[in-house]
């Protein structure tokens, strides 16, 4: 194999894009976990997988901060500890995010029963392979100071091991290069089936006098079902082109945009999924909103938070007419 290329010099200004990058991940999965831990009524099964998500890309995020502060040039011990925490919650997030795809076809395309087995399965496979993998890289010495050619500042697989394509393939890679072919895979199929549905529900529409109101929220499900797996590729792609060019021994590897979007890419997941399942959700955000300005609540339209507090309650002459549970309707169906 040819000898690797020249260590890849970090600039100031690339090293803030990436920090910055890693602190919005960090509070996007921070405040998933919030919303999980405060609102106990929105804990469903998929928000539940979301959630160990969301704790596999905060460490994700905290272990990329440190590397890319501290841009090693060597390997050290703090190196081999940041490189296998990163290795260890990367790798648990291509597993969680392929366990809520797969669990959304189990229930919605195979209309299987899911129980505690699965999701005790889900927590096997998510945490126990990277978990497995990251100690016998450890063990063998594989993790350690990689130039910057995979990655951007932080450590990950020692370039000075001989087996080290190997290793970038089961620390990272080859779970990275599967989760583009099964995401789409199953977001298609999950949409396809829902598409039929529709469908088959349409010779009815005419029957049903609040069918029209359902098309927005059903318009929103489609385009999420789109975007999960389009905003996963493209956020992940950046570092299996930079792999590929070191394989390659590419001196395009060492491209300054090439280098700012695998690093963007690399430690974003948190903050993407925060924008996709807090702020793009409605239901999360409108109860989100109304915390942060509780002062509000009235206008709202959140009955629990007013049958709990006499101060919000409205005037008994407003929207007498809508009873709360038909305003609420919309709100707690909406995705």
């Amino acid at each position: 194999m040819p000898a690797p290329l020249p260590p890849t010099q970090l600039l100031v200004s690339e090293r803030v894009v990436v920090l910055v990058s890693c602190v919005l991940s960090f509070l996007g999965s921070s405040l998933l976990v919030c919303t999980h831990a405060l609102w106990p009524e929105l804990r469903t099964r998929p928000r539940q997988l979301l959630l160990y998500l969301s704790l596999a890309d905060l460490l994700s995020a905290l272990s990329y901060f440190y590397g890319v502060l501290q841009d090693f040039d060597g390997t050290s011990w703090d190196c081999v500890l940041q490189g296998a925490l990163s290795t260890f919650s990367n790798t648990s997030s291509f597993f969680w995010t392929m366990a809520v795809a797969l669990y959304l076809y189990i229930t919605i395309v195979r209309g299987s029963p899911t129980g505690t087995g699965l999701l005790c399965l889900f927590h096997a496979v998510s945490w126990g392979v990277p978990l497995g993998i990251t100690v016998a890289a450890v063990a063998l010495k594989k993790i350690g100071y990689d130039a910057s050619n995979v990655s951007v500042g932080w450590c990950w697989v020692n370039l000075d091991a001989e087996d080290r394509v190997l290793w970038m393939l089961l620390t990272g890679k080859i779970w990275e290069m599967l989760a583009y072919v099964i995401l789409p895979v199953l977001y298609i199929l999950i949409k396809k089936h829902i598409n039929r549905a529709h469908a088959a529900l349409s010779e009815y529409r005419p029957l049903l006098s609040r069918a029209p109101a359902f098309q927005p929220r059903t318009s929103i499900a489609d385009k999420k079902l789109i975007l999960i797996p389009v905003i996963f590729i493209v956020l992940r792609i950046w570092s299996t082109v930079r792999f590929i060019l070191t394989l390659c021994n590419s001196p395009a590897v060492q491209n300054s945009v090439l280098v700012v979007l695998h690093g963007i890419g690399n430690t974003f997941q948190g903050g993407a999924n925060c924008i996709m399942f807090v702020l793009c959700t409605r239901v999360v955000r409108t109860r989100l909103f109304s915390s942060l300005c509780c002062c509000h609540y009235d206008e709202l339209d959140w009955p629990l938070q007013r049958s709990h507090s006499s101060w919000q309650r409205p005037e008994p002459h407003k929207d007498k007419d809508v009873p709360d549970s038909e305003r609420t309707k919309p709100l707690l169906a909406s995705t």
